[in-house]
């Protein structure tokens, strides 16, 4: 494949609306801004057993969700990246934080899973209905479950198609790249896989035909890609099914841009099956050198200190609420 021309952007600010953490005691690190108890002027929350309100902050649930608001010259675009597992966790956050969602001309799902599309729900009653396009891989839709040895399936909702065009999405099925803002944000589509050690999600199953078939590689899992002028290539992820390296290393060869500046999101390396590949990981992720890595949602603590070992520098932990000023 040629390289995709990715026009540069002169700034890019990631907001996290959702994600497992919420911690109120982080300070200011590098580009990334924190909210505390004592900042700005928050919206007051009434408590019975207090005697004065308290800040609303934001509040995690397992999910994620990100506000991402891309500046060249005077322009600036907004662009909601995925939407968390609750209805109401999204629009409540964003208002906790001050935020108007109003202004977002587009919204980007990594994939298909629920904890990170539910929140449109509390998304549409909070903006109302519009013609905004929502980006997707075809397999977004498909059924899903997981299947543990020794444990009864548990099948994933999934979304509706059809409550989303009620919603007055336009929704644009793409598993080739794709671009937004005039070319300066691209879509990753169906990501190439090839590292040796990342191979998917091994319990996770699809139904298909009628039949529930093994479905490891998670297809419709896609990333959201920039390049931050003399930085370079930011890449925002949901879960990383795809793998995180994979996906960086996909990122690097759409575009020609060599220079990783910032990896943010989920990498998708908790629990046993995937602790075997933390250390090839950390290794790759070294190799690139990005000057911004922050593990988020469904990373998994070990990885999370793993990586904070390997990219003392570069680690910042994430927090519902921080704002990655890149």
């Amino acid at each position: 494949m040629a390289n995709i021309r990715l026009e540069p952007v002169d700034s890019l600010h990631i907001t996290t609306l959702i994600d497992n953490v919420s911690d109120m005691l982080l300070q200011d690190q590098g580009p990334a801004k924190r909210t505390g108890f004592g900042d700005g002027d928050p919206p007051q929350l009434d408590a019975a057993f207090l005697d004065r309100p308290l800040a609303d902050v934001p509040l995690a649930e397992h999910g994620f969700s990100a506000l991402v608001t891309a500046t060249k010259g005077d322009r600036e675009h907004q662009f909601l990246f995925d939407a968390g597992i609750t209805p109401d966790g999204l629009a409540e956050n964003a208002r906790r934080l001050s935020l108007d969602l109003k202004d977002i001309g587009a919204v980007v799902l990594s994939h298909g899973h629920f904890d990170h599309t539910t929140g449109l729900d509390g998304f549409v009653r909070t903006v109302g209905k519009g013609n905004l396009p929502v980006m997707i891989h075809p397999e977004f839709w498909s059924q899903r479950r997981v299947a543990i040895p020794g444990r009864d399936p548990f099948e994933l909702p999934s979304t509706s198609k059809s409550a989303l065009q009620g919603a007055g999405f336009e929704i644009i099925e793409e598993r080739q790249p794709s671009f937004l803002f005039e070319n300066s944000l691209l879509i990753t589509g169906e990501v190439d896989r090839t590292t040796e050690f990342e191979k998917g999600f091994p319990i996770h199953q699809a139904l298909r035909g009628g039949e529930w078939q093994p479905d490891p590689l998670i297809l419709d899992d896609q990333a959201l890609i920039a390049h931050v002028r003399d930085k370079g290539l930011v890449v925002l992820t949901g879960c990383g099914h795809s793998g995180i390296v994979n996906i960086v290393r996909y990122a690097k060869k759409l575009t020609g841009v060599d220079e990783v500046y910032a990896v943010l999101g989920g990498f998708h390396l908790s629990g046993p099956l995937f602790e075997p590949i933390i250390q090839p990981t950390c290794e790759a992720l070294t190799a690139f050198a990005p000057e911004v890595v922050v593990p988020a949602h469904c990373t998994g603590w070990r990885a999370t200190h793993a990586l904070a070992a390997s990219l003392p520098d570069a680690f910042i932990q994430n927090s519902v609420g921080t704002r990655f000023e890149l």
